[in-house]
């Protein structure tokens, strides 16, 4: 496990010495709210990487660290990580471009980053905590759905979210994980959370049910 935020800066610093070319990293999960203090520890480094060249890089450099590639369990399954990578208390898990192949990195979650660490070719970043919020909507890893109500606590931006959400559908051509982010809703709304976009919500899942059966008729 990882306590403290310094050893994840320790690891790109790290990583950072065995890279030749720049790299944009994105960290969307456990570690991000490791930084905001909303979380105690993480065992998962979950981040992005724009494009297959900065992702080939960094996985060789990971590599050279003695870092070794794991399969996914159930857990992570649906997920779809384009890889896993572990070394003693370090797992990286790495998403190309999109997370379950279905929701990307927009250029609004780009421009909602903050930078954290700026080394020789690595830059990283911290998507907002509205975009982590709907990012961990869509697992079913453990303590994710925790770290939901966490984040709600400390305070979001629904309307950001909610706009996120509709341009994700209209632009990525992709809308079955409307299905996911809602079921993950629901069991925050069982718990006593309040969700104020939750009638959008359930309008864009009964979309894209009536969508699915007409296609499905035909």
């Amino acid at each position: 496990m990882i306590s403290e935020f310094k050893q994840i800066e320790d690891l790109f610093k790290e990583i950072d010495g065995k890279l030749t070319k720049k790299v944009n990293i994105y960290i969307i999960g456990g570690a991000a709210l490791l930084f905001e203090g909303l979380k105690p520890a993480t065992k998962d480094i979950d981040l992005i990487l724009e494009n297959e060249s900065e992702f080939s890089i960094f996985n060789k450099a990971l590599i050279s660290l003695n870092f070794k590639q794991e399969a996914p369990t159930n857990a992570y399954k649906k997920m779809v990580l384009d890889t896993i990578m572990i070394r003693e208390d370090y797992r990286i898990d790495a998403f190309l471009k999109k997370v379950c192949k279905k929701f990307a990195l927009s250029k609004n979650m780009i421009k909602r980053s903050d930078e954290l660490l700026s080394l020789k070719n690595i830059l990283v970043y911290k998507c907002s905590n509205e975009d982590i919020f709907l990012f961990k909507s869509m697992t079913e890893r453990p303590g994710d759905l925790e770290d939901c109500v966490e984040l709600i606590k400390k305070g979001l931006d629904w309307d950001v979210i909610k706009n996120e959400l509709i341009y994700q559908i209209r632009n990525t051509g992709q809308d079955v994980w409307i299905t996911w982010v809602g079921e993950s809703f629901d069991k925050l709304l069982e718990k006593g959370l309040t969700i104020p976009i939750m009638k959008d919500i359930d309008k864009l899942r009964d979309d894209f049910f009536t969508k699915f059966e007409k296609n499905d008729k035909v």
